[in-house]
């Protein structure tokens, strides 16, 4: 092939790659690659159909009674951990905090480059846990469940969004950015079905009529 050919061919193949590169970065991550992959819809409406259905009782709630952001490796704690695990080039330093990075958020396609603009969202929320059947837990199963890294239960989200969505369960509150919805509502029952934990009526109909278009 002559050589005027050839760089012509190799400046064409540079000039798509940065397009490409250039898209994935407007269009942000995959929207699901932070938090562990959640059970399907099917499974996810089977594992509904034999859940609890009582109404929320919140008396004697006290966020003190989850004891939250454990050490989970090294210096690392729950928090740190998470922001580590769902960041890109995140750089910690030796207590293991955040120093630099960048952070998608897949409740609303945010992407931040500080780790002070992160909160670190309990998907299924503590008031949530305590209303469903956590009040008969022990402090240890309440731990447990405020620092899973197993389940699809803790997400790096845009700060004022995870404050928005406080302890609102998916009959009142759900993530602004559509194309996240099935995965939350997948995982909001995962966690709800391993942790036998109950939904009221509201709460089960919003989430058979999210699961259905899965």
């Amino acid at each position: 092939m002559p050589k005027f050919y050839a760089r012509r061919r190799l400046s064409i193949l540079g000039a798509l790659t940065a397009l490409i590169a250039s898209v994935a970065v407007l269009n942000g991550p995959s929207a699901s690659a932070a938090l562990p992959t959640p059970v399907s819809a099917a499974t996810a409406r089977s594992y509904l159909a034999t859940l609890t259905v009582a109404t929320e009782d919140r008396t004697g709630y006290d966020r003190d009674l989850f004891p939250t952001w454990i050490t989970i490796s090294g210096t690392c704690n729950t928090r740190e951990y998470i922001l580590k695990r769902d960041g890109s080039n995140v750089v910690t330093n030796s207590a293991c905090t955040a120093t630099s990075g960048s952070w998608y958020s897949p409740y609303d396609g945010a992407t931040w480059t500080a780790a002070s603009d992160v909160d670190i969202d309990h998907l299924v929320p503590l008031a949530e846990a305590w209303d469903s059947g956590a009040d008969a837990w022990t402090t240890a199963q309440r731990q447990a469940f405020a620092n899973d890294v197993t389940r699809p239960q803790l997400l790096a989200v845009t700060d004022n969004v995870n404050q928005s969505k406080g302890d609102q369960d998916p009959a009142t509150w759900m993530p602004s950015l559509t194309s996240y919805r099935c995965t939350y509502v997948r995982a909001w029952v995962q966690v709800k079905y391993y942790y036998d934990l109950s939904v009221d009526s509201a709460e089960k109909s919003a989430l058979t009529s999210y699961l259905a278009n899965c």
